[in-house]
């Protein structure tokens, strides 16, 4: 007999945790309840990520542990379709469901299927544990990411986002700020933007005005960021595209409308290979631009990431890119080697660069990364930042400052310092540096 428990496993990005919340949020509508154990689940659903081989392989192994764990599982998300989908069958051969990414109504239907609601007055207004009005998160209370649109129209050749996601499609402007003044209602302090490409914003509806809060509001970036802007909490920008649309925010963040952060995946700077790469924007000259938005917004922050060892990358082009590098100082920088994913047109170009090779270059360019992280760091010591708690432990305060998104940049530490608590914002002096990370203090009577 069903107990109507449900387990779950969210993995991949946060465009996929999105997706896992939304899930969840439907679950407890239905009156689920949502366990973390396998032995109490009647079901478990796996949200799979299928971005590079060892995302896939990743997922895989959740599968095979909740199949062997549990035996009854629904899997979704990116690995959900096509080939991925039939290797998961062929491996597990007991697979309940397979849907794809964004799926939730089909998600549902097979928890339905397979879990019937249990026969009870269910009721979330007054339920003990009512679904929040902002629904079901995975991240801490004090931020949240908000999901502008799904798909994307690039072609990039290493990439097959736009098969397992399809064509870039965005979220109408009034439920995007409809949903951020929920969040921000419940307590958010920061909303974490996020899209497979958010300059894109509006593009496939020619930026159609839709009304909000009573007014006219176009369906583009910079009249999102302007009303995101306005409801008093820090707004980071994740996964934009140099698009010239691009220059026209920075003056929201001159106003300090939002934070001066771009994420911006450059992924080389060899003309040569961004053109193999069929990277949108990859004859703009970054350089001159990035100058002139610093110029702009003097504190601007720009997070970056990279591949290296493309196949056809020469040890000519791997140089200019840690020449670029050098130049752009960007603030916050990951690399990846280059990993064939099955379906990538990348697969197919010729002169695939050697494992040792990919690794070597991976090494001489954290190493550079490296060290202008820890001069620019180092510039920062003796400055006064506002910060925003994430959390408090034994030892004292852990922060971000607006430089900082959680779980992939760098963080401030307040050692001995307790007297706060996780979405406070706290005026702080920097004291000490070094590669990644800053320790400060709190300004008294701040």
């Amino acid at each position: 007999m069903s107990s109507g428990k449900v387990g779950f496993v969210s993995l991949g990005c946060p465009k996929a945790l999105v997706d896992s919340e939304k899930i969840l949020t439907q679950l407890r509508l239905d009156g689920y309840e949502v366990v973390n154990s396998y032995d109490n689940a009647d079901v478990v659903v796996v949200n799979t990520c299928g971005f590079i081989d060892a995302a896939k392989q990743e997922s895989l192994d959740a599968i095979k542990e909740a199949m062997t764990e549990n035996g009854k599982v629904i899997v979704t998300g990116c690995m959900g379709k096509g080939k991925d989908a039939e290797t998961i069958k062929e491996l597990n051969p007991g697979i309940l469901a397979i849907t794809g990414p964004q799926a939730y109504e089909e998600v549902m239907t097979a928890v339905h299927e397979w879990v019937p609601p249990v026969d009870k007055e269910h009721n979330p207004f007054i339920d003990l544990v009512p679904v929040p009005p902002e629904g079901v998160k995975l991240t801490p209370r004090h931020y949240s990411y908000l999901k502008i649109s799904e798909g994307c129209n690039h072609s990039c050749t290493f990439c097959i986002i736009p098969d397992m996601r399809g064509k870039h499609v965005s979220r109408p402007i009034g439920d995007v700020l409809d949903e951020a003044k929920r969040l921000v209602a419940a307590g958010t302090k920061e909303l974490l933007v996020i899209s497979q490409d958010t300059s894109a914003y509006g593009v496939d509806m020619k930026y159609r005005t839709g009304f909000w809060d009573g007014k006219p509001v176009k369906t583009k970036l910079y009249d999102l960021c302007k009303e995101l802007g306005d409801m008093g909490v820090w707004v980071r920008l994740h996964y934009v595209y140099p698009y010239p649309s691009v220059d026209d925010i920075l003056p929201l963040m001159a106003e300090g409308k939002i934070l001066p952060y771009l994420d911006i995946p450059f992924q080389h700077a060899s003309p040569r290979i961004l053109k193999l790469m069929k990277r949108p924007a990859h004859a703009e000259n970054t350089l001159e631009r990035i100058k002139k938005w610093r110029e702009l917004v003097p504190e601007l922050v720009i997070r970056s990431t990279f591949v290296v060892g493309f196949p056809g990358e020469t040890e000519e082009d791997f140089q200019l890119l840690l020449d670029w590098l050098e130049e752009a100082e960007l603030d916050r920088v990951g690399c990846f080697k280059y990993s064939p994913v099955e379906g990538a047109k990348a697969n197919d170009l010729p002169d695939h660069v050697p494992e040792e090779i990919q690794q070597e270059r991976f090494d001489r360019f954290m190493q550079a990364q490296q060290a202008i992280s820890a001069r620019k760091l180092q510039r920062k010591i003796g400055t006064r930042m506002t910060v925003l708690i994430d959390e408090v432990d034994e030892e004292g305060s852990v922060a971000r400052s607006a430089a900082d998104a959680p779980n992939i940049d760098g963080m401030v530490y307040l050692n001995d310092f307790f007297d706060c608590q996780p979405g406070d914002f706290v005026e702080v002096e920097i004291e000490h540096a070094d590669e990644y990370d800053l320790w400060a203090s709190p300004v008294t009577g701040a």
